[in-house]
């Protein structure tokens, strides 16, 4: 067996992923991460929310916290038929690399929450010239 077989981190990230499924059924906000050499990518499913309602926090360099306050409507009538959610939501999602803060976009549209954080540049050092 060489160093780079972990049965362990297999088994974690086949819990990871068997959590996050029953995460859906549950009916907490889904979400898709996209980890890129540049960034990590957020997708969350947030339909019919007013940007204004939604808040996102960058908990630590690792975790992102959604929130989605409840929308008010207001109608002339007697609803006969209630389906669509309503309610307050929060979902925390655990993101797969540390991120700069600073290098944070966010942005709402189609009723997809889209948050992109840059991850932080590793450069090999400064170069000192040799006189």
């Amino acid at each position: 067996m060489d160093g780079t077989d972990d049965p362990f981190a297999e088994i974690e990230e086949l819990v990871e992923q068997l959590t996050d499924f029953g995460a859906t059924l549950s009916g907490e906000t889904p979400v898709d991460v996209l980890d890129t050499d540049e960034a990590v990518v957020v997708h969350a499913d947030l339909p019919g929310r007013d940007p204004d309602t939604l808040q996102v926090q960058l908990q630590d360099d690792n975790t992102l916290r959604i929130e989605a306050t409840p929308r008010e409507e207001e109608s002339e009538g007697r609803y006969v038929v209630r389906e669509r959610h309503r309610d307050a939501v929060s979902r925390d999602v655990r993101l797969p690399a540390a991120v700069d803060e600073g290098a944070t976009e966010a942005s709402y549209e189609a009723g997809v929450l889209t948050v992109r954080l840059g991850k932080p540049s590793e450069s090999d050092g400064t170069d000192i010239p040799v006189n």
